[in-house]
C-alpha cells in the first residue's frame, strides 16, 4: 500500500522532474515559431501544488490528491496544463476517502482522470497527451485485475506511457515528419517517472536549483522585498543554521529575532534552520543563531543603500501593476469584460473599447486559471465575459466558470483581432444570451494574420524553414516565409483580403520601431485597393512583429 506521505513526495518529485526537463519538452514543438511552451506550462501547473504539499504532515492519499488537484486547477496554464490538471482532478476523485491506496486504486483513479480530460476536450486528437494517459490507464486496469501491488501497477503505467509516447508519431503525421514525439505526452511521462522514483525507489528527484536553501525561499525573497521609505531597521540579515540536533525547535530563536527586529522568517527542516530578520544588531542575531548549530550562508545587507538603488532603478522602469483586489458583485453592474493580451498598446485599446480588466498574456506567456479568476473577481459585474484571445488560453479560461462566485461567459476568441471584433459587437443594453450570440458571431467576421520569426531550422508543411526567417501565418497556419519585413507584411495582407474586405488594421509589436512600421504601412498601401481603409496601431506585443486584422 502507498500512504499519503509517499504520494505527497511523489507529487513533489514529479514537479521537480518536469521543471528540470521543461526545456527538453518545449523543444519538441513541431511548429518552428518561438512559442514551444508545453513543458513550461506543464511544469508551472504542477509546481503550483508544491508549496501546499510541503506543508502537509502525515496526510492520507485522499488529502494529498485533493490538495494537489485544487492547486493544479488554479495553476493550470495552456492546454497541456489544463489537461494535466484534469487528469489529476479525476485522480483525486478516484482516491477520495482513502487513507492508503493499492494498485487497483491507482489504476481506477487514473482512469477517472483520463475520462475527465477526454470529456473536456471538444475534439480529442489521438497521438497526444490524451492517448498517452489513456493507454497507460487501460494497461494499468488490465494488470490490476490480477496484480494489486501499487509498485507493479505504477511500473506498468510508466512503461505503457513510454510505449504509447513512442507510437504518437505514427498517429500524427506532423510528428513523424518532424521526427519527434508529442510534447504533452512526453511531459506526462516525465511526471510519471518523477512519481515512481519515490513510490518504488524512495528517491525524490531534486529540482534543477535544489539545495538546502530551497526551503520556502519565496518567503525570504518576499520579506527582503517588503521594505519602503520608512526603514525601521537598517540591516537585512540572513543565515542558515546547520542543526546540532534534528529535533531542535527553532521557536525560541524566532522569538529572539522578533525581539531585535522585524520581517522575521524562520523555516526549518530536519537539518537546517533558515533565518531572515531586519535588525539594527545583526551581530546579536548571529550570536543567537550559533547556539543552535554551525552557521553558513550568512548575508548582511544595508537596506538604506538597497532602497536608494532600487528607487533610482524604479524611476527609470515601468510602473508595476497593482495586484487585483477582490470586488463583490454590484447588483447595479450587469456586465464586465476580462480580456487577455500582451502589450501596453493592446491593453489600452481593449480598455478604450470597454474591457473592465486586462490579464497580461498570449503566446509564450499563457496566464493561469487563477490569473484569469482573479481578474474576474476584480470585476464587480453580475456577468463577466472573458476573451482569452489565444487558442492555448481558452481551456484555462473555461475552468473559471465553476470557480467564480459570479456568472462567467467564456467566448472562444483565438486571436487578438477576434477579441477586438467581439468587443465591438458587445451591447450593454442586450441580455446575456444575445450578447453571447453576437460576440461569438463576430469572431468569424475577422481574418487574422501574424508575422513572427523561425526559432529553428525546420521542414514543416511543405516549407523548408531556416532559423531567423520571417514566418507569415494566415489564421494560425503557415502561409509562406520571407526575409523582408515590409514585403512580407504587404504580401500577407493581400492573401488575407477578400472581395468584401473593408478594413485592415495592423498592430506592430515591441520589436518594431515607428520607422519600420511606417515602411510596412507604405508597402501595404501601395498594393491595397483604394476602398479598403488601413489603420496602423502600436500594439507593443512580444514575439509577433505584426498582428493583422482584415474585416
Amino acid at each position: 500500500m502507498i500512504n499519503g506521505s509517499q504520494l505527497r513526495d511523489a507529487y513533489i518529485s514529479a514537479a521537480n522532474h518536469i521543471v528540470a526537463r521543461r526545456q527538453e519538452v518545449d523543444a519538441l514543438n513541431v511548429f518552428p515559431v518561438p512559442d514551444g511552451d508545453t513543458g513550461t506550462n506543464m511544469s508551472m501547473t504542477i509546481s503550483a501544488a508544491v508549496p501546499e504539499l510541503k506543508l502537509m504532515e502525515e496526510p492520507t492519499v485522499a488529502e494529498v490528491a485533493k490538495t494537489a488537484a485544487s492547486a493544479l486547477l488554479r495553476g493550470a496554464r495552456g492546454n497541456s496544463g489544463v489537461i494535466l490538471s484534469l487528469l489529476f482532478r479525476g485522480f483525486s476523485k478516484g482516491l477520495a476517502g482513502k487513507k492508503e491506496a493499492d494498485g487497483a486504486d491507482f489504476a481506477n483513479a487514473l482512469t477517472m482522470g483520463v475520462a475527465a480530460a477526454y470529456k473536456a476536450v471538444m475534439k480529442p486528437t489521438e497521438g497526444t497527451i490524451l492517448t498517452v494517459s489513456r493507454m497507460a490507464a487501460e494497461k494499468a486496469v488490465e494488470l490490476s485485475k490480477t496484480e494489486t501491488d501499487p509498485i507493479k501497477v505504477w511500473e506498468c503505467i510508466v512503461k505503457e506511457a513510454e510505449e504509447a509516447l513512442n507510437q504518437t508519431p505514427e498517429m500524427l503525421p506532423v510528428l513523424k515528419k518532424a521526427g519527434v514525439v508529442d510534447a504533452g505526452g512526453k511531459g506526462l511521462l516525465v511526471i510519471f517517472e518523477g512519481m515512481i522514483s519515490v513510490l518504488r525507489d524512495g528517491v525524490m528527484i531534486e529540482g534543477a536549483d535544489s539545495s538546502q536553501e530551497e526551503v520556502r525561499m519565496d518567503e525570504f525573497e518576499d520579506a527582503i522585498a517588503e521594505f519602503d521609505e520608512e526603514i525601521t531597521f537598517t540591516y537585512c540579515t540572513e543565515f542558515i543554521v546547520q542543526k546540532d540536533e534534528p529535533e531542535t525547535d527553532p521557536l525560541k530563536l524566532r522569538a529572539f529575532l522578533e525581539s531585535i527586529g522585524d520581517s522575521v522568517v524562520v523555516v526549518d527542516d530536519e537539518d537546517i534552520i533558515k533565518c531572515h530578520v531586519h535588525t539594527n544588531h545583526p551581530g546579536q542575531a548571529l550570536e543567537e543563531g550559533v547556539k543552535y548549530g554551525m552557521l553558513c550562508k550568512m548575508k548582511i545587507e544595508n537596506m538604506e543603500e538597497q532602497f536608494a538603488a532600487r528607487k533610482a532603478k524604479a524611476a527609470k522602469a515601468k510602473p508595476k501593476a497593482e495586484p487585483m483586489a477582490y470586488v463583490p458583485v454590484d447588483p447595479e453592474t450587469p456586465y464586465g469584460i476580462v480580456a487577455v493580451a500582451a502589450g501596453e498598446g493592446l491593453h489600452e485599446l481593449f480598455r478604450d473599447l470597454g474591457a473592465t480588466q486586462m490579464v497580461s498574456g498570449g503566446q509564450t506567456m499563457n496566464p493561469s486559471t487563477d490569473d484569469i479568476l482573479k481578474a474576474i473577481h476584480a470585476t464587480p459585474a453580475q456577468t463577466v465575459f472573458v476573451l482569452p484571445n489565444n487558442k492555448n488560453i481558452i481551456m484555462a479560461a473555461e475552468q473559471t466558470v465553476k470557480l467564480a462566485d459570479r456568472k462567467v461567459c467564456v467566448l472562444p476568441s483565438r486571436t487578438v483581432p477576434q477579441g477586438i471584433a467581439a468587443m465591438l459587437a458587445f451591447d450593454p443594453d442586450a441580455d446575456v444570451k444575445e450578447n453571447q450570440l453576437n460576440m461569438t458571431g463576430a469572431l468569424d467576421t475577422v481574418s487574422t494574420g501574424s508575422i513572427t520569426f523561425a526559432a529553428r531550422d525546420s521542414d514543416y508543411d511543405g516549407h523548408e524553414i531556416h532559423e531567423g526567417e520571417l514566418l507569415a501565418l494566415d489564421n494560425g497556419k503557415l502561409s509562406f516565409t520571407g526575409t523582408d519585413l515590409s514585403k512580407t507584411c504587404s504580401k500577407l495582407v493581400n492573401k488575407l483580403l477578400k472581395r468584401d474586405s473593408a478594413f485592415v488594421t495592423i498592430y506592430y509589436g515591441e520589436d518594431v520601431t515607428e520607422e519600420m512600421a511606417q515602411k510596412a504601412e507604405e508597402a501595404v498601401r501601395a498594393k491595397l485597393p483604394e476602398d479598403v481603409e488601413l489603420t496602423v496601431i502600436k500594439g507593443g506585443q512580444p514575439v509577433y512583429y505584426f498582428l493583422i486584422s482584415v474585416e
